[in-house]
């Protein structure tokens, strides 16, 4: 029987050691070539995972991405990305990606979870420390060598609208070339991201900008609603079983300061600015962490919301004005914000939505400023010429 070499091979999920034959001494070079072939097509997975990390335009699909690298190129089982979020002074836990090695798992819109049902920061106190420490963290529950969690920062730097944990389940320690893959691909995510965050950001205030509005309009809104009407279009025919769909219920929502002109003309061009920042930053305390905030052009802001009900949206609304209102102004004095929201419907565009967002700004400003009002109840009593068209479609 011919005598046999062993060579170590290096796969997509861990190193397998295989026996090749041999007949004569060219053997110990094939089986150099294999490895170098093997080790090719493991570094092609992981080039090919670098080319769809660097090659994605939309932020939201950044964690999914990262998540199916790391699950194709470690012995790993689970990966799970946990980002903070705030609704006011309370933050929470949510998983936007949860990834299994088996199949299936899932990915969640930020805007289209119930706030109070996740987890607050103290129940996960291990991801909280990962977060606190700003470093690596393993929970191992079988010794040193049996399965754990190693948790991970997602961001270096530590920003209250950008914070998270990606956990790595696997069934032993990883090693320190996993570990190494794991820094270099966080490295290109924290690249990617903020890469498009800066080209989706207003400058001067950290806001979203026009543009972005435009790409979450038609990529989440528009398909998230014509889903629903979908859904009750086949509800309605005979003989089909019912889906249970909940209704898509995103707000756009436009404000401005009122007599901006006026501010910047008597105080100048620095306390504008500054007043500029000021409403700003209200607007983001003032907010859910996973709405989308915006300053569209000069003292023009904006607001993207998922919300079930009218009332929560005017209320929202209602305490960012309040706010404005309330805070002192240190070379100004007092300000006030002019506030008009309307929901999306089917037919909508991002200019038309801003359109009836604006006719309600419009409406608050002449009757005093320092208001919020809801484009469809105006419209309802009669405000606008649009006001019939507007009833006939909201009741269809």
């Amino acid at each position: 029987m011919p005598p046999r070499c062993a060579c170590a091979v290096q796969s997509d999920r861990a190193t397998d050691t295989v026996e090749l034959p041999t007949v004569n001494h060219s053997a110990p070079i094939f089986c150099a070539d294999w490895t170098i072939r093997v080790y090719d097509l493991h570094m092609n997975t992981y080039i090919e995972h670098i080319v769809r990390l660097t090659d994605h335009r939309d932020r939201d699909l950044l964690e999914l991405t990262l998540s199916k690298a790391l699950l194709d190129l470690l012995p790993v089982n689970r990966i799970v990305i946990a980002r903070v979020v705030r609704d006011e002074s309370d933050r929470r836990w949510l998983e936007v990606a949860r990834l299994d090695a088996k199949g299936g798992g899932r990915v969640i819109d930020p805007q289209r979870v119930d706030f109070s049902s996740l987890p607050k920061l103290e129940d996960a106190p291990d991801r909280l420390r990962c977060l606190t420490l700003r470093d690596r963290v393993e929970i191992a529950w079988a010794g040193p060598e049996g399965p754990r969690i190693t948790m991970l920062p997602l961001f270096s730097e530590s920003r209250e609208e950008d914070q998270g944990v990606l956990e790595l389940h696997s069934e032993a320690a990883l090693s320190e070339e996993n570990l190494q893959m794991v820094d270099n691909l966080r490295h290109i995510y924290r690249n990617m991201y903020g890469l498009l965050e800066y080209s989706d950001r207003d400058a001067m205030t950290g806001l979203l900008n026009r543009k972005s509005l435009d790409d979450a309009f038609y990529s989440a809104v528009l398909e998230d609603i014509e889903e629903s009407v979908k859904v009750a279009e086949e509800n309605l025919l005979p003989g089909h079983e019912r889906r249970h769909r909940v209704p898509a219920n995103y707000w756009l929502g436009s404000a401005k300061i009122d007599n901006f002109a006026l501010i910047s003309e008597h105080h100048g061009r620095d306390a504008a600015e500054e007043v500029l920042a000021r409403v700003a930053r209200i607007l983001s305390n003032t907010f859910r962490t996973y709405d989308r905030l915006y300053r569209f052009n000069n003292d023009h802001f904006g607001a993207l919301l998922h919300c079930p009900d009218e009332a929560l949206v005017l209320g929202a609304f209602e305490r960012f004005r309040s706010s404005v209102e309330k805070y002192n102004f240190a070379k100004v004095g007092r300000v006030t914000v002019s506030c008009g929201f309307t929901t999306v419907l089917e037919d909508d565009s991002p200019g038309s939505g801003l359109a009836k967002t604006e006719q309600a700004v419009d409406f608050a400003q002449r009757s005093g400023g320092n208001k919020a009002c809801s484009y469809l109840g105006l419209a309802q009593r009669g405000f606008f010429a649009a006001a019939r068209k507007l009833e006939e479609t909201s009741v269809a």
